[in-house]
């Protein structure tokens, strides 16, 4: 599935659907360069469970923990991470727990370590504004995307592309 978000506010708009969809559960893998966009897309995740907060990403810390509308929330950011065993030392184990949602940026450099994603999520910058590539990964993700493709049938196609505005 893709979907084209012109702008900030469609990826935040976005990210909150897909929030409502997971229902506080799952582990969502963000991919893209610097500056695709995976923070926008996570701030927008937060918001469905009431998050009105800035978001930065945890780059420093590597995990940042929310308890939000009595779930449990993860934001990862594995970019500085120079060995997936770090993940072991942060209490990974826990923060991957089946009934918590977790959002992971630069996914790729727990790779071998992480368990299998729900949804993959490649952000691309593609003017004027982000392309979103969306593939499920679990019996779990392929139900998300399903309801997402439920809740997008009322968006104009391009080229089989959703427009999200």
């Amino acid at each position: 599935m893709q979907v084209q978000l012109d702008n900030e506010q469609a990826q935040v708009a976005f990210g909150e659907a897909l929030g409502n969809v997971l229902q506080g559960r799952g582990r969502i893998y963000l991919e893209g360069d610097l500056g695709a966009g995976k923070t926008t897309l996570t701030r927008g995740v937060l918001r469905a469970y009431g998050y009105q907060g800035a978001v930065k990403s945890p780059t420093y810390t590597l995990v940042e923990p929310y308890e939000l509308a009595g779930q449990r929330l993860y934001h990862l950011d594995l970019y500085r991470l120079s060995d997936p065993e770090e993940l072991e030392f942060i209490g990974g184990r826990e923060v991957l727990a089946d009934d918590a949602l977790c959002l992971i940026e630069w996914a790729s450099r727990g790779e071998g370590w992480l368990p299998a994603a729900d949804v993959c999520l490649q952000l691309t910058v593609d003017e004027p504004g982000r392309r979103a590539r969306i593939s499920a990964g679990s019996d779990f993700g392929e139900k998300v995307l399903a309801t997402l493709a439920d809740r997008l049938s009322g968006c104009p196609r391009q080229d089989g592309v959703f427009q999200w505005s």
